[in-house]
């Protein structure tokens, strides 16, 4: 089941004008606005669509992103999934700064997050132990008169933070905070938010609650790999995390094992308990037909590979992974291009899917033409349609296990 996503950005300019940062917004909708309830709620859907969905170097473009946290969120373990390097934690003016909640800032700041508080209008004592852990107070021009803003630089600025005038409209309000001495600038005046969308096709809810069960019991790493190979949307979904994570590590991804002993256990299942809690459908039915080629695409793939180079265990776990995503395009209804191209594939995975090339590629031209029942190549192994049978057989056991 496809749906929707939106997400909302808004520029943060330094004192040249130059394009500093984004904020991330909670967006529902295309209309530029949006009515938030539920504060962690928001933030988690914002966290799974910058990150997970749309990709975090398409969205914040390799700027920081600043990204709204309440309480909740600050104080549970799934603001840990954040690359600390990329994202700013806005730290929302409903907050209480509680012992609790200046003892977590303290943590995640020595954790290299950067903390910014969001909506401040002057300088209040209940501010001091936090300060030491802030790097960015945001000060709202609107609700502030000139010399409360001035009386509110003066206060912050041995604090050696970083000030951010928020809500500027115009020409005259900019000028102004310029002169008093601000950092950083957000508002209409600048640029109003900017809606991304994007139709994903999210994993379905029998893969994640059965991956979910295996990460609690500790199960091994062949048994994690096992649980995507039914799901190519949960598979995209992985790679799509490690890229986002990695914030442009040099890392190329060649298999599902490699993905996941990149991102780790503990940052899985993280992501997996915060999939499940962002749900918006019911996930796809267990005997849709592309997803049913697609993994016996996947093991064909990996059957083909083993006889053909045997003792080769890294080429056959790329061949799965190559014949899984070999179907991006139909179930995600766009360019195969604009989908591989945010991922971190090793360059033998990327140009087997996108130019058929390479020993890859020309295992995944056999698998195509055993499909189509074209005749086939003269190099087509004879046992090859025994293979597609075994390959077959294996994806009804597989899925027959997964549906219960």
């Amino acid at each position: 089941m496809s749906s929707t996503l939106h997400i909302g950005r808004q520029p943060i300019v330094n004192r040249d004008g130059e394009l500093f940062a984004y904020e991330l917004l909670f967006r529902d909708s295309q209309h530029n606005r949006a009515t938030v309830l539920d504060d962690f709620a928001a933030t988690s859907h914002v966290i799974r669509n910058a990150f997970g969905e749309f990709g975090l170097g398409h969205v914040l473009e390799n700027r920081s992103g600043f990204i709204n946290v309440s309480a909740d969120l600050l104080l549970s373990d799934t603001i840990e999934l954040l690359p600390a390097a990329t994202v700013v934690l806005e730290i929302l003016e409903t907050v209480e700064l509680s012992e609790a909640v200046v003892a977590r800032c303290a943590e995640l700041a020595a954790k290299g997050f950067r903390l910014a508080l969001d909506d401040v209008l002057e300088f209040d004592a209940r501010h001091q132990p936090l300060l030491p852990h802030i790097h960015v107070v945001k000060i709202d021009v609107l609700a502030c008169t000139p010399a409360q803003l001035a009386h509110a630089v003066a206060a912050f600025r041995p604090f050696g933070v970083m000030l951010l005038a928020e809500k500027i409209d115009s020409m005259e309000q900019y000028a102004q905070c310029r002169e008093l001495g601000f950092d950083l600038f957000q508002g209409y005046f600048f640029a109003r938010p900017t809606i991304l969308t994007s139709k994903q096709s999210s994993p379905p809810n029998w893969a994640l609650l059965q991956l979910l069960g295996l990460l609690n019991r500790d199960a091994s790493l062949a048994e994690l790999v096992q649980a995507f190979k039914p799901s190519p949307q949960m598979s995209f979904t992985l790679l799509k995390l490690v890229n986002s994570v990695a914030c442009g590590a040099p890392c190329h991804i060649d298999s599902i094992e490699h993905a996941i002993a990149i991102l780790g256990r503990r940052q899985l299942m993280r992501w997996v308990q915060l999939l499940l809690f962002t749900r918006q459908e019911q996930g796809l039915p267990k005997q849709d037909p592309l997803v049913n080629l697609a993994v016996c695409r996947g093991r064909l793939m990996e059957l083909l590979a083993q006889q053909r180079h045997p003792g080769n265990r890294s080429l056959a776990e790329q061949g799965f992974m190559v014949g899984l995503l070999s179907l991006l395009d139909a179930l995600y209804q766009q360019p195969r291009d604009t989908l591989l191209n945010p991922l971190q594939l090793q360059d033998d995975v990327r140009t087997a899917l996108l130019d058929g090339s390479g020993t890859l590629g020309l295992l995944l031209a056999e698998v195509l033409a055993l499909e189509s029942s074209e005749p086939s190549p003269p190099d087509l192994a004879s046992d090859a349609a025994g293979l597609l049978l075994e390959a077959m057989q294996w994806t009804d056991r597989l899925l027959l296990e997964v549906g219960g």
